[in-house]
C-alpha cells in the first residue's frame, strides 16, 4: 500500500481550515467546507462516542470546544449531534457527515485518537468504527494515529486504506502519562513494518532526528505537524514531502 499523490501535493489543514474569528472552529463542517472551497487537503481527528461510532472531535474532554464539561466518550453521537461547537453554527459531526461533504474533492488525513490512555494495545471499538465508516469511499484517504496498535488494528480492518504513523520526539513534558519506556521506544518509531505504515507524520520541531532521515532515506514519505507561517513551511519542507498547517495561507 501506497500513500496516494495527492497527500503529497495539496498542503493539508490541519483539523480542516478553521478560522473562529470567520465562524469556522477546528474539525467543523465550516472548517471542512471552507478547505475544500480552497482546494487543500484536509487533516481531521476521531474520538469514540459512547455508542461506539467514529466522531469528529479532537479533545477527549468536550469543554474547550463546546462549553459543556465531561468526556466525550460519555455521550452517545445523537446527543452529540445536538451539541454545537463554539463560534460555529453546526454541531459536533459524524465521520460519516464529514465523509459526505468531502466527498473524495480533495485528500483526507484521518488521526485516529489514542483510546487505551497510554499508547497501548487497548484499542479496537473506534478502529473498527472507522473502517465501517470508510468501507465504500470514493477518494483519497488515510488513516494515521499515535498508537501504532491502532494502526495495526485499523488496517487488518480495512487493508485497502493507507495508514501511517503519527510520530515525535515523545518527551516527558507532553506525555506524561506515557509509561517512559514507551515513550522511549516510541521515540525511535521502530513500527513500521508491524503497523503496515506507509508514511510519517512528525513532528516539525523535531524534524531532523536521525530516524526521520533514515526513513525518508529509504523512500517513505514524510508529512509533518503544525505549520503555523510560511517562514516555518519553507523550513520544514527542507525535509518534509508535506505540511499540516493552521493560522494562515499554505
Amino acid at each position: 500500500m501506497t500513500l496516494p499523490q495527492a497527500f503529497l501535493t495539496r498542503p493539508l489543514a490541519h483539523r480542516a481550515y478553521h478560522d473562529l474569528a470567520a465562524g469556522r472552529p477546528e474539525n467543523s463542517i465550516e472548517a471542512i467546507r471552507a478547505a475544500v472551497d480552497h482546494g487543500y487537503g484536509i487533516e481531521i481527528d476521531l474520538q469514540l462516542s459512547k455508542d461506539g461510532q467514529a466522531i469528529v472531535f479532537h479533545d477527549y474532554d468536550m469543554t474547550r470546544l463546546t462549553g459543556q464539561r465531561g468526556p466525550i466518550q460519555q455521550r452517545t453521537s445523537e446527543d452529540l449531534q445536538n451539541i454545537p461547537l463554539i463560534g460555529g453554527t453546526h454541531t459536533i459531526p459524524t465521520l460519516k457527515q464529514v465523509l459526505d461533504e468531502v466527498a473524495g474533492q480533495v485528500p483526507l488525513l484521518i488521526e485516529i485518537k489514542d483510546q487505551d490512555g497510554t499508547l497501548g494495545p487497548a484499542v479496537g471499538r473506534l478502529e473498527d468504527a472507522t473502517a465501517r465508516d470508510l468501507k465504500g469511499y470514493q477518494g483519497d484517504v488515510a488513516v494515521m494515529s499515535f498508537n501504532p496498535n491502532a494502526v495495526r488494528v485499523f488496517s487488518g480492518a480495512a487493508p485497502d486504506v493507507p495508514v501511517g504513523l503519527t510520530t515525535c520526539d515523545f518527551n516527558a513534558t507532553d506525555w506524561q502519562l506515557i509509561p517512559k519506556a514507551r515513550r522511549e521506544r516510541l521515540a525511535g518509531i521502530p513500527d513500521i513494518k508491524a503497523s503496515r505504515a506507509c508514511f510519517i507524520s512528525h513532528d516539525a520541531r523535531d524534524l531532523t532526528a536521525p530516524r526521520v532521515k533514515q526513513l525518508k532515506q529509504q523512500g517513505l514519505p514524510v508529512l509533518c505537524w503544525t505549520i503555523r507561517s510560511p517562514e516555518a513551511e519553507a523550513e520544514a519542507r527542507k525535509i518534509a514531502d508535506n505540511v499540516t498547517f493552521e493560522g494562515y495561507a499554505a
